[in-house]
């Protein structure tokens, strides 16, 4: 075997491995909800949940160069009928955006026009993943003792992104990044809908 092609063996081995050992790492854990809890606040059903949501390196490096990240919870809650369809009583979602401002070397973190500065990156990921407080309907919408269902999931919303990134979204499967909907069931007792 000649030296040249020794040398293109050992390059194209390496490549392997190195593609390899990225691949991993680029993708992570699978995200995925791994907490749901409904609560009653002030006469409003708020949701708090906990989420397991990793970005992949080129997500990360393009945040970092300022793109901004467009983050949407969706939630469904529901009552069972059983003479029809499930009704539906919640329909909603919740978008949030996360910025790096290269002049001001500050990342931003927030829902729709209303955000506040983090110290990193992680930090701003951390508002995503744990969603707090998060007001869905009157509670006075849901009779006590009644069983309800719900779905919840977080994605990455790639139509909030700017157009060219919109292009290289629907051609890479980096940019395609969701939880499975995550089912959830809750009722709410008479204390809760009436502390008084």
């Amino acid at each position: 075997m000649s030296i040249i092609s020794r040398l293109f063996l050992g390059l194209l081995l390496a490549s392997a491995l190195l593609s390899f050992a990225s691949g991993g790492n680029a993708h992570g854990a699978e995200p995925k909800v791994t907490q749901v809890s409904p609560v009653v606040r002030d006469g409003k059903l708020e949701i708090d949940a906990d989420i397991e949501f990793g970005l992949n390196d080129q997500l990360r490096d393009a945040a970092q160069r300022g793109v901004p990240l467009y983050f949407t919870a969706d939630l469904t809650i529901t009552r069972e009928r059983w003479w029809w369809f499930d009704a539906s009583l919640v329909d909603t979602s919740r978008t949030w955006r996360i910025v790096y401002n290269a002049l001001t070397r500050q990342w931003r973190a927030g829902v729709g026009e209303l955000s506040f500065p983090v110290a990193s990156l992680d930090d701003a990921m951390g508002v995503v993943r744990h969603i707090r407080n998060w007001p869905v309907a009157d509670a006075a919408e849901f009779d006590a003792g009644v069983l309800y269902g719900g779905q919840l999931r977080l994605r990455l919303d790639t139509s909030m992104l700017p157009r060219p990134f919109q292009v290289n979204a629907l051609n890479s499967s980096s940019w395609v990044q969701a939880t499975p909907w995550t089912d959830f069931s809750f009722v709410l007792s008479d204390k809760e809908k009436d502390p008084s």
